[in-house]
C-alpha cells in the first residue's frame, strides 16, 4: 500500500510532528541546565572516551527526533482490545524512561549530584530496555528507532560512572 492509498498516513505525520516536537522542546529544555554548570562541569576529570561538550546537543536532536516517530508509530497502533492494552503499557514505559531522562540533567548538572545522576541514568536503561521490549511487540520499527538511544544512553552511564569515580 503506498502513503497516498493510506488514508491513516496523515493522521500518523501529524502525531509524528507533534510527538517529535514535544520530546525536542521537552528534552533540550532540561539540557539549559548545563549552561549554569559549565565551570564546574569543566573543573571534573574527565574519564576516558568523553566526547567533545559541542557533541551533545546534535546527538539529543537526533535521538529526540528519533524517540519522537517511535512514539507515534506506538500511539497509532489499535486503540482497543489487546493491542490496545499493550499500546498503553507500551506509552506508559515510554513515560517512565522519558521522565528518567529528564531527571538525569538536574541531578547531574544542576544539583551536582554524580551518585544520583548514577543511579537515574541506570533506571534509564532499565526502562528503556522495557520500552524498546514492549515497542517491539506493537512495532519492530519503533523498537528499531530506540536503538540508538539505547547504545547512547549506555556510553553517558559508562560516563557517569566514570565521573563518579575520577571526582568522588
Amino acid at each position: 500500500m503506498t502513503i497516498e492509498s493510506n488514508p491513516q498516513m496523515p493522521v500518523f505525520w501529524k502525531r509524528a510532528v507533534l510527538w517529535v516536537v514535544v520530546l525536542e522542546v521537552a528534552g533540550n529544555s532540561s539540557g539549559l541546565i548545563t549552561f549554569w554548570s559549565k565551570d564546574w562541569y569543566a573543573s571534573l576529570v574527565r574519564p576516558p572516551g568523553t566526547p567533545p561538550d559541542g557533541s551533545f546537543g546534535p546527538v539529543w536532536l537526533f535521538l529526540f527526533a528519533m524517540m519522537g516517530i517511535a512514539a507515534a508509530l506506538v500511539s497509532s497502533a489499535e486503540r482497543e482490545g489487546p493491542v490496545g492494552l499493550r499500546r498503553k503499557k507500551a506509552l506508559r514505559w515510554f513515560g517512565a524512561q522519558f521522565l528518567a531522562n529528564m531527571a538525569w540533567t538536574p541531578a547531574f548538572f544542576g544539583f551536582h549530584r554524580i551518585d544520583f545522576a548514577l543511579v537515574i541514568i541506570l533506571l534509564l536503561l532499565l526502562f528503556l530496555a522495557v520500552t524498546i521490549w514492549r515497542f517491539g511487540k506493537l512495532s519492530r520499527g519503533a523498537a528499531f528507532l530506540l536503538v540508538p538511544y539505547l547504545v547512547w544512553v549506555a556510553y553517558a552511564a559508562y560516563l557517569n560512572a566514570g565521573f563518579w569515580w575520577l571526582n568522588q
